[in-house]
């Protein structure tokens, strides 16, 4: 298995797992442009925000945010945990 990475605070927001340029472009308009920004976010919240601003959206956008809100928050975040899909009915509570 892979070995979890640690980001830098201050990376791009697109170097988390999942987060491509069309869902970076996406946080950025919530006002999350880097990856410290979204340390200690509610994801189902962010999520929320998101479809108020863009309409509905499949339930795979929440489970990048979980993932990705994870990986911000978890100093050595478990590499399963970093593939979005595993998030899937889960929370990160």
């Amino acid at each position: 298995m892979a070995k979890a990475k640690a980001w830098n605070a201050a990376s791009p927001v697109e170097e988390l797992p999942g987060i491509g340029v069309s869902l970076g472009r996406d946080l950025r308009s919530l006002g999350h442009a880097s990856v410290g920004s979204l340390r200690g976010v509610d994801p189902e919240a962010l999520f929320a925000r998101f479809e108020r601003k863009a309409g509905r959206q499949d339930p795979c956008v929440l489970y990048t945010f979980r993932c990705a809100v994870y990986a911000a928050s978890t100093p050595k975040p478990a590499p399963e945990k970093l593939r979005w899909w595993w998030w899937k009915g889960k929370t990160l509570k």
